[in-house]
């Protein structure tokens, strides 16, 4: 384990499991405050080991560190095999942020069965970690599926008034896609005779089976991530999702979506990757023009910010296709400021929700005035979410713009270009919630936000206006994992 006694990332994916497992078991026992309690020491145990991960990692060294592997069924080979490098990193830190978040937001008065909605959401960051500390391509896969189970609840539970319909859209595309990739992690099983993540990577693979694992990992991860035109239920999805369900769904799910593409798709298949990324770039175009264009026409907040979400996960993919090693860390540092973004653009409308019951956006004008504090964090994340220079959105598509332009100048002049749909929307939202005269009485009583909200508000701007000015914190410890993904990607595996 890389020097190391502890299994730390054994730690990290079940101490938040374990805690929601024990939630659930007390839940009809114990009261609404003794599961936040449990909730709250699960979830910050989670983080403190997350953190400690990220101390102890060798930014400098190559491969996988903190690794555990053990038998799990010997009969097919599967084994519990867990790695991290500088890829992963990231987002085992992030989800144990957006984890801590999602417990500290939650409030008992709105939601029934409130302890089963902590422990949902415990075990599905539990299970989100696992998937991106996976190795074996087995055991991924029943983490990434696990992720639907609670999600799924969450969303069928504690949604709004069309959460049936949204949560069984959410599952059914997520799940089509999950059955394309089992069926090429049993292929490429056959294969090598193993289910290794790093034997898949090695393995001579000829164009027309490239093409069809390429194929079938697409449909997988561009439904999670997700991408045009396999998106449509990503807004229904959050529209009726409840406050924390959008915030760790938008933060934490779309992103191994996005890890999938990394650590399967382009290594596995990279000569049938490079023949399309063409056709990848283009659709990534479509997506943020097509997709900035129906933002703009949004009256629900939660809807706007969810079409965002999709615009953002084009400049991802589009980074991803050009094979560059600063657009691929451009594409990475964008999904981690997404993460921040949309988790904290999801809670400001939650905020506003709570206090109003409504989130078509005519309801509001006048914000300004009655919630000052409020105020001007909404507008720091919307300048975030257009790219601002000094704010973490800017970092990644700065990056991928100019390895675009680099490459396919006209593409990379229309990819630059649509900033300006993104600006439309997110400064249009900030004009007519937040300026402008008060518009009713509901808006002219709204109470600013309290300390709490406050508090985890403020550690999304400073975590934004950090990676802004200081990006190297997030790009320095993943600088040699990208170079060994460029590796694998370059050479050709057709035999």
């Amino acid at each position: 384990m890389s020097g190391f006694d502890l299994p730390l990332l054994s730690l990290v994916i079940w101490s938040p499991v374990l805690f929601g497992v024990l939630i659930l078991l007390t839940a009809k026992k114990g009261t609404a405050a003794f599961a936040r309690l449990l909730a709250l020491a699960g979830s910050f145990i989670c983080f403190f080991i997350a953190l400690s991960i990220r101390v102890f990692f060798d930014s400098i060294k190559a491969g996988m560190q903190f690794t555990e592997s053990v038998v799990w069924i010997e009969r097919f080979k599967i084994h519990y095999s867990l790695g991290i490098d500088g890829i992963s990193l990231w987002f085992i830190v992030l989800c144990a942020f957006i984890l801590c978040v999602a417990v500290v937001m939650a409030k008992p008065s709105d939601k029934g069965h409130f302890s089963q909605y902590l422990g949902a959401f415990l075990i599905l960051c539990g299970c989100a970690i696992g998937a991106f500390c996976a190795t074996d391509g087995l055991l991924f896969y029943v983490f990434f599926e696990a992720t639907l189970i609670p999600m799924f609840i969450i969303i069928g539970i504690w949604g709004s008034e069309r959460r049936i319909f949204a949560a069984f859209k959410f599952f059914l595309y997520s799940f089509f896609g999950s059955l394309f990739m089992l069926v090429a992690i049993i292929w490429l099983y056959f294969q090598t005779d193993s289910f290794d993540l790093f034997a898949w990577h090695n393995l001579q693979i000829t164009f027309g089976a490239q093409v069809f694992l390429f194929g079938a990992l697409l449909l997988a991860f561009g439904i999670k991530l997700p991408m045009w035109p396999v998106h449509s239920w990503l807004p229904d999805a959050h529209v009726e999702a409840p406050t924390e369900g959008s915030v760790v769904l938008a933060a934490l799910l779309l992103k191994l979506g996005g890890y999938g593409f990394i650590r399967f798709l382009l290594p596995i298949a990279p000569d049938a990757s490079r023949y399309f990324s063409t056709h990848m770039i283009v659709l990534s175009l479509v997506a943020i023009v097509v997709v900035g264009f129906v933002a703009i026409t949004q009256r629900d907040m939660k809807r706007l910010i969810a079409y965002s979400s999709i615009v953002h996960m084009g400049f991802v993919t589009m980074g991803f296709f050009l094979f560059e090693h600063m657009t691929i860390a451009g594409a990475l540092v964008q999904m981690l400021s997404h993460g921040f973004l949309s988790a904290a653009l999801f809670l400001c409308a939650g905020i506003l929700y709570e206090r109003t019951n409504s989130l078509q956006i005519v309801d509001y004008g006048g914000v300004a005035k009655t919630m000052p504090r409020f105020a001007a964090l909404f507008v720091l994340f919307a300048l975030g979410n257009c790219a601002l220079p000094g704010t973490s959105g800017f970092v990644g598509e700065f990056m991928i713009i100019v390895g675009m332009i680099k490459a396919h100048f006209w593409f990379g002049l229309v990819a630059a270009l649509a900033l300006v749909l993104t600006a439309a929307y997110s400064l249009g939202l900030v004009k007519r919630v937040i300026f402008g005269p008060v518009e009713n009485d509901v808006v002219a009583g709204l109470k600013d936000i309290g300390a709490r909200e406050l508090f985890v508000l403020g550690l999304f701007a400073v975590l934004i206006v950090a990676v802004g000015f200081y990006p190297a914190f997030l790009l320095e410890p993943m600088q040699i994992s990208v170079a060994e993904l460029l590796d694998l990607v370059n050479q050709s595996k057709i035999p």
